[in-house]
Parts: structure tokens; C-alpha cells; sequence
């Protein structure tokens, strides 16, 4: 039997869209149901003889009708969509004000099965237009409830709009009952930091986007539980930092110069500026990684269609790119403290091998790294060229996922050993988006022991876990999951330096139907919250200095600690070894998340002990069932 992964999603997820050019309207507010004590800025059922809202594409047929409604009679339609982005959109200039945050409520729905995104764009100083997925769910026929959607505009920015696109651009979209109000006032829970809590052992930090800031409890919460390190979740990005109008420009203006992109810290900016008037250090994310990298970057005159560039060129690319975002980051925030910088980012399967050459944006996962360099030696490049500009003080990592499957942790360690020995990577970071069903502290406890034994330092950089489970038991499942990870991190200490949660309430997370993270929608602690911090004493003194490079030389072997009596194979802990309990262990080792195991039961599944709960484990267990012994194999 094989044991199946899944791929990780993409994290910094953005529209495709395009931009049509749209109308100005006067927008007034029909009166609707509404919160009480929350503040109405727009609202209408459609039941009138207009709207305001507008079509993206050129091809839309917006137009009210009475083949489907929420409430009332009647719904806004939105037909002859040509693609994916056509919908309905609604201009918000005249509305509402920048830094602030706001709350929708609406109903959307399509005849047949389709993803319907809710999402938002703006036009920054500069020109440049965003686009950002704020929420996405899947219609089949039934109205389906956008519910209290926060969404904030950054401050310096101008053509505000909220609206629907659906995955598929035969499907017509309906909208009905759409509220926009002012974010209601709360009040944050009188509880322990967790940076206080965890300040002996290493860094705590979290990840946030410049669409956070206008919230102030969100906020509150980072700067009360997450305010030694700030990953920024997309702006620091590739796509979010190469400028091709202004590379362009450059190569024009220097006679055809094929070398030099050019880089703007526009997106950034909200964020930069926070993190300076507050004084929190940065972890920059990332620099060189085969997603979220526009492939003109790697294709001669800087040409979405041109052909690819030689590896000579794309290594001078390489530098100046990366000297390029560290001097405009120097001149521009010399007072930011950039502790720490993720290099190069998933260059590694699963199974340990280089991604596939091509485009990422033709086919995800492939790699025009690869494509160019005909294999991972861009990485060791990437390091070199990070080394010579990265600010002084500035340590150098390597990040990824699934990070504690064998194949990718030996590649790992592989590359980072000849790494270390030329003096190019100061440590690993590991992703470490889990799940309460996989992996087992077991496994995780053998990566960081292999991660450990290598003498460098170790980040946990984007810290969370999932439970499909979301009723009081699963959340309970989620917080004994949680404290058993940082069990394993506080003992590994001495070799972690800090510990980033990828994102602060579950509502805002990249996973968020399946609450990974400590703090509900309603900014309130969670279970696992509560389980993470239990036993441990605040500490509001200076932490350790925790940027320094490691040089441990644990080689402690993982074992496994079960909170009850072992029984190997006993995956239901009913103290019999049965045919439910291979069946559960294959399920377990399948990443089947609807299987529900207690963390005594995953224990009782590693049945060799080699710290690994898969595919040799279920084959013990059915051996045993068969009575056979190892002279029968």
C-alpha cells in the first residue's frame, strides 16, 4: 500500500480578473434588515426599478428578475458572462473611507455547481490595480450566505470595488439582499500573551495582509499575542514586487538591457509602515519561489510571450532582482529590522525531487526556475546573491511544506548540509500546515530532530492546523493536536528560534472553512488556544536574542508518548486489536479527514514505534489479524 499526499493549496490566492472600465454612479441606500446596533452605509433587495450595481466585462447582461429571489420577488441577474471575472460590481468611493473596516452581508447563487468569489479591487498611487478573493463558496442551485464579510481598503488608494465572480463563465449569477455596515466595536478577552508565554523558548509571530490593519481587534490581537515577528501574507511576494511597466521602461532606456528588473514596494507600504511606527521585525517572504512569479520575469524582453531566457541571463536577472528589493527596502525603511529571509521557497516534492520545468501559471506546481536552469542549482544562486545583500545581521532560510514527509526532508537536508559548508543558509523553515489527523507529533518530532541534527537554526514560518471536525469535540481534537506540536517545539528549542502562525482569526485564513488558527471570527480565544498556553508562565522580560545561528548537535531519536496504556494497533483504544482498526489505520495514512482518531489511538498506530504512523504499520496490523508471523513473508 502507498500512502497518498495531498497537495498543498495555494496560499496567496488572487484574481485573474480583468479590468473593465466602469461608469460612475450615485448610490443611495435602500433601507433593509440590518444589525441593530451596526451602522448602515448600503443596502438593497432589489426590488425596485433600478440598481447600482455595474458589469465588469463588456459582454454582461445585468437586469433584475423574478425566476429567482432570496427575499421579495425579485433578484439582480447577471447573464452572458463571457469569463470567470464578468459579474456584477459595485463602486465604493462615494461610500466609504480607507483604513476602515466593514461588514457584507449578501445572498449569491448560480443554477448549477460553481464557485462564487466575493472580492475586492483598488488602484494604488501609483496606478497599479489589485485584486483580492475575499470569500469563496460553492452554489448548486441554493442561495448561499455571504455572512458578516469583513473587507477594508488601504489608505492611498483610489476606484474602490466589491464584487462576484464564478468559476464558471456559462453560469448565471444571482445576487440578492446586500448590506454593507460598519464594523461593530469589540472588546479583546483579558488573557495571557502568548509572545509572553513563549518568550524563554523562541519568537512568536504571525502573518497578516495590509487589508488587517483597518481592523482595530484584529489588530489588537497581534500587537497583544503575535508582536515579535510580522511575515507579510502576499506583498513581499514576487508578483507583488516586480514592476514590469518600470523594468520595461529601464530596458528602453538602456538600450535594450536584458538583466535588470525593476522593483516597487507599493503593496508593501501599509505594511512597512506599521512595522516600522510599531518597531516589530519582519521575516521577508519570499524571494524566489516557482509560484505567484509572473513568467515575463524569466522570458526574453521581459515578454509574457517571449521566448525563455538563458541561464546566464536569469542568473544576473537573479541578482539584480534580489539587490534590488534589498536596497529599496534599505533606503527606504532603514529602521525596519529584517531578522530573517526566506530565500527560495518549495523547490522540493514530496518525494524529494526538483519541480517540473514550465510555467506555474500554464501548470501548477511546475517550475520556471527549473525550466531555465534545467534543475535546483538556482538555489544555491538564490543564497549567494542573498548572502552579499541581505542587511547585516540578516539570517538566510529555506521554507516548505510538508517538511516532515521522508522524501522532502532528506532533500532537504541534503541541499541545506552543502549550503551550510559554503556558508550560504543560516536555517530551515518549516511551513507546518497540519492537520489534526496528519501528521502525528511523532512524525513531525523525527523532522525536527533530522532539521536539528544539522546545526542550523529552525523557524516554524506559517504555523496552523486544520480540523474538518468544527463541533465542540473537533475543536477539543484541534487543541490536544495543537499542544502536542508545541510540546515538540518547546523541546526542540534550543534549536528554534521562532514560531509563526499563519494568521491570526479563522475567518482570515487562507484555510478558512476548516478553523486552523487560535482565535474565532469574533476575535475570541479558542480551545486550542487555551491548551497552548496551559502550564506555562507569562514572562514579560527581553527574550533571548533568537536570530543568532544555532550549532546543536541533537540527534535525539523521536519516540512517542501515548497519554494511555500502549497497545500496538489498538487505532479505537477499545483494547482489542480488530479488523476496525486496520481499517481505520489505512484511512489515517489515506489523509482521510473525515476519520476521527484520539491522539492515544494515532500512538497505538505507529506499531513498529519507528515514529512514522504508514503503510508498514497497516500492514503489521494485518499480519497480526492473519496470525502470521515473519518467517510466513
Amino acid at each position: 500500500m502507498s500512502k497518498s499526499i495531498t497537495k498543498k493549496l495555494l496560499a496567496g490566492l488572487t484574481s485573474a480578473a480583468m479590468l473593465a472600465t466602469a461608469t460612475a454612479v450615485n448610490l443611495t441606500a435602500v433601507p433593509a434588515a440590518a444589525a441593530a446596533d451596526a451602522k448602515v452605509i448600503y443596502s438593497t433587495d432589489f426590488e425596485g426599478d433600478s440598481f447600482d450595481f455595474t458589469r465588469r466585462g463588456e459582454d454582461e447582461t445585468l437586469e433584475l428578475t423574478t425566476e429567482q429571489a432570496h427575499g421579495g420577488s425579485q433578484s439582480l441577474c447577471v447573464s452572458t458572462r463571457a469569463e470567470n471575472w464578468n459579474g456584477p460590481q459595485l463602486a465604493l468611493d462615494n461610500l466609504i473611507e480607507a483604513n476602515t473596516e466593514y461588514v457584507v452581508n449578501a445572498y449569491a447563487m448560480t443554477p448549477w455547481y460553481a464557485t462564487l468569489t466575493l472580492s475586492m479591487q483598488y488602484t494604488d498611487a501609483d496606478g497599479n490595480t489589485h485584486y483580492s478573493n475575499i470569500l469563496g463558496q460553492v452554489s448548486q442551485g441554493e442561495w448561499t450566505a455571504y455572512e458578516n464579510v469583513k473587507f477594508s481598503f488601504p489608505a492611498d488608494t483610489t476606484d474602490w470595488y466589491l464584487y462576484f465572480e464564478a468559476s464558471d463563465a456559462n453560469a448565471n449569477i444571482y445576487l440578492d439582499d446586500f448590506t454593507i455596515t460598519e464594523a461593530p466595536e469589540v472588546e479583546l478577552e483579558d488573557i495571557t500573551s502568548l509572545a509572553d508565554v513563549y518568550r524563554p523558548y523562541f519568537k512568536i509571530g504571525t502573518a497578516i495582509m495590509a487589508s488587517n490593519l483597518s481592523s482595530k481587534p484584529f489588530m489588537g490581537l497581534v500587537e497583544k499575542h503575535f508582536n515579535e515577528s510580522i511575515t507579510f501574507g502576499n506583498e513581499l511576494k514576487p508578483d507583488f514586487v516586480l514592476d514590469k511597466a518600470a523594468t520595461l521602461a529601464y530596458m528602453e532606456a538602456n538600450d535594450g538591457d536584458q538583466t535588470n528588473p525593476q522593483i516597487s514596494l507599493t503593496s508593501a507600504k501599509a505594511l512597512l509602515n506599521y512595522c516600522r511606527d510599531n518597531n516589530i521585525p519582519v521575516r521577508g517572504h519570499t524571494l524566489v519561489w516557482h509560484s505567484q512569479t509572473p513568467d515575463w520575469f524569466f522570458k526574453e524582453n521581459f515578454s509574457d510571450d517571449g521566448d525563455w531566457v538563458s541561464k546566464e541571463v536569469m542568473i544576473q536577472r537573479m541578482e539584480n532582482y534580489i539587490k534590488n528589493v534589498m536596497e529599496a527596502l534599505a533606503e527606504q525603511y532603514p529602521t525596519v529590522d529584517f531578522y530573517a529571509w526566506d530565500v527560495v521557497n518549495e523547490a522540493w516534492t514530496d518525494g524529494g525531487q526538483p519541480r517540473t520545468a514550465g510555467s506555474n501559471n500554464t501548470s501548477n506546481g511546475n517550475s520556471a526556475w527549473v525550466q531555465v536552469f534545467g534543475d535546483n542549482s538556482f538555489i544555491e544562486y538564490a543564497f549567494k546573491f542573498a548572502r552579499q545583500y541581505a542587511p547585516e545581521g540578516c539570517k538566510l532560510y529555506y521554507n516548505d511544506y510538508n517538511e516532515y514527509i521522508d522524501g522532502k526532508t532528506n532533500a532537504i537536508c541534503e541541499m541545506a548540509t552543502d549550503l551550510k559548508a559554503k556558508g550560504l543558509i543560516d536555517g530551515i523553515g518549516m511551513q507546518s500546515h497540519l492537520a489534526t489527523n496528519f501528521p502525528s507529533a511523532a512524525q513531525y518530532k523525527k523532522a525536527l530532530a533530522k532539521f536539528a541534527a544539522l546545526g542550523l537554526d529552525i523557524q516554524v514560518t506559517e504555523l496552523d492546523i486544520t480540523t474538518s471536525d468544527t463541533s465542540e469535540t473537533g475543536l477539543e481534537t484541534q487543541a490536544q493536536v495543537y499542544s502536542d506540536i508545541m510540546d515538540a517545539l518547546v523541546e526542540y528549542s534550543d534549536s528554534i528560534s521562532a514560531v509563526i502562525f499563519w494568521g491570526v482569526t479563522d475567518d482570515q485564513s487562507w484555510r478558512a472553512s476548516q478553523l486552523p488558527l487560535l482565535f474565532d471570527k469574533d476575535f475570541k480565544a479558542k480551545p486550542a488556544y487555551y491548551a497552548i498556553v496551559d502550564g506555562l508562565e507569562a514572562v514579560t522580560t527581553a527574550p533571548r536574542d533568537t536570530t543568532t545561528t544555532t550549532t546543536t548537535t541533537t540527534t535525539t531519536a523521536a519516540t512517542t508518548t501515548p497519554s494511555g496504556d500502549f497497545l500496538a494497533g489498538d487505532v479505537d483504544c477499545n483494547g482489542v486489536v480488530e479488523i476496525n482498526d486496520a481499517v481505520l489505520l489505512a484511512r489515517y495514512v489515506a489523509q482521510d479527514d473525515t476519520v476521527k482518531i484520539t491522539v492515544q489511538g494515532v500512538a497505538n498506530g505507529d506499531y513498529n514505534q519507528d515514529g512514522s504512523v504508514d503503510s508498514t504499520d497497516i500492514t503489521a496490523v494485518c499480519r497480526q489479524l492473519a496470525h502470521l508471523t515473519d518467517a510466513d513473508a
